[in-house]
């Protein structure tokens, strides 16, 4: 490779990193000092004290509710949490072994063809379409669950809130209020995260002036992948490989001996403990004791605490982030382990639609460039003359010139 390429592509911020590609008063990531904020409160204050309703209504317009606000905020998302007639037909039709994303990425999609505003985009239209997502992800993964499994659709209790909702729809019996607080708390902290890779996408499709719901339905696909959304199934497969508390020492020797990764630990942002992370330990802890599976947290725990103590990770200041405990969390909530990205969605929907909402009231299509390092120049050679040893000559040839400019 020529050194000028070689200078290129050192030049290239690659996977975008340390670009600002956005100006957002949504929320705030401090990587270096572990500290997460929605529109300034802090995320502990706001797992401590709020709910995931009321999270959605300040990530949304700015300011928290008035008692009067809320009432009427939860009044409109209760009234939209029955799943439309095309929607149940279509759950119907997933083979039982689909994956779940799979299916609420489709859904999303099949989902705009019912709203008669899908085209759109003025504030209010998207607000409207906001709320209708939020409150139909916790419908549609419900019933998605309860449809593969034969069994019926069980519809919303508009007395439930939300997360209390999700888990009666999922299981259609009355919830556990350790397992609604679990699922709650998971929801808050998992609302928004800057400009990550599935919020991102979403401003990128939003940025072209599509609808809503197809930059939604672009932001699903970014999530499925295990390096965004789908680390945490990650995490329990781990543990399932593990064991036992009694095994986790030697499994930790024989994981690094064969330099494989451990999921859940590291973030590409933060260089100290995620503080979403620091909650969901807790809540790990508390829920493991209440489920009587305590075990399960033991086992991360001991294996968190060998990574701290480990030059690997410390040289490289990687911590748990907010899958490692958020696995845990979901499993103690009763949430079927191929379901656990789409409770992800569930979450981030909030702060998908409130970036949305941002990019379309000051739009600018979003296109990058790319940095082309391929030859200058390369001749056309006609099918009859393409030969193994024609185009390996011709190839040699690009190869030198290249290397010579």
């Amino acid at each position: 490779m020529p050194d000028k390429d070689a200078a290129v592509i050192a030049a290239v911020a690659k996977g975008l990193e340390g670009v600002i590609a956005a100006a957002t008063s949504i929320s705030s990531i401090d990587g270096t000092a572990g500290r997460l904020t929605y529109r300034g409160i802090p995320i502990e204050e706001l797992a401590a004290n709020s709910f995931y309703e009321e999270v959605a209504y300040f990530l949304w317009n700015g300011q928290l509710p008035t008692q009067v606000q809320l009432d009427q905020f939860m009044a409109n998302l209760v009234s939209m949490r029955t799943l439309p007639d095309n929607i149940v037909a279509a759950l119907k039709l997933f083979p039982a072994n689909s994956s779940g994303m799979d299916m609420l990425r489709t859904v999303i999609s099949l989902l705009s063809v019912s709203d008669p505003d899908e085209e759109n985009n003025s504030q209010e239209s998207n607000r409207r379409k906001a709320l209708r997502l939020m409150a139909l992800f916790p419908s549609i993964i419900a019933g998605f669950h309860r449809v593969r499994n034969g069994l019926e659709i069980v519809p919303p209790d508009p007395v439930l809130g939300h997360a209390a909702n999700f888990l009666y729809m999922l299981t259609g019996e009355k919830p556990d209020p350790v397992k609604v607080k679990g699922i709650d708390l998971y929801l808050v902290l998992l609302a928004d995260h800057g400009l990550n890779a599935s919020t991102f996408t979403a401003r990128v499709i939003a940025g072209t002036e599509a609808d809503m719901y197809a930059a939604v339905t672009g932001a699903l696909g970014a999530l499925k992948g295990p390096l965004h959304g789908g680390a945490n199934q990650g995490v329990m497969d781990m543990l399932d490989e593990v064991g036992s508390l009694d095994h986790v020492d030697a499994w930790f020797d024989a994981t690094m001996a064969g330099q494989r990764r451990i999921m859940g630990i590291g973030h590409r942002v933060y260089k100290t403990e995620d503080p979403r992370a620091r909650v969901l330990r807790r809540v790990s802890d508390e829920m493991g004791y209440a489920v009587g599976k305590h075990d399960l947290h033991e086992m991360a725990l001991r294996i968190e605490q060998r990574a701290l103590s480990h030059p690997h990770f410390v040289e490289r200041k990687l911590a748990p982030n907010v899958d490692y405990y958020s696995a845990t969390v979901l499993y103690y909530a009763g949430i079927p382990l191929d379901l656990f990205t789409t409770i992800f969605a569930m979450s981030r929907i909030v702060g998908w639609t409130a970036h949305l909402i941002e990019q379309y009231a000051d739009n600018r299509l979003i296109r990058p460039r790319a940095q082309y390092i391929g030859p200058d120049y390369q001749p056309y050679i006609p099918v009859a003359e393409r030969t193994v040893e024609k185009l390996a000559e011709v190839a040699q040839s690009l190869h030198m010139s290249m290397s010579q400019s």
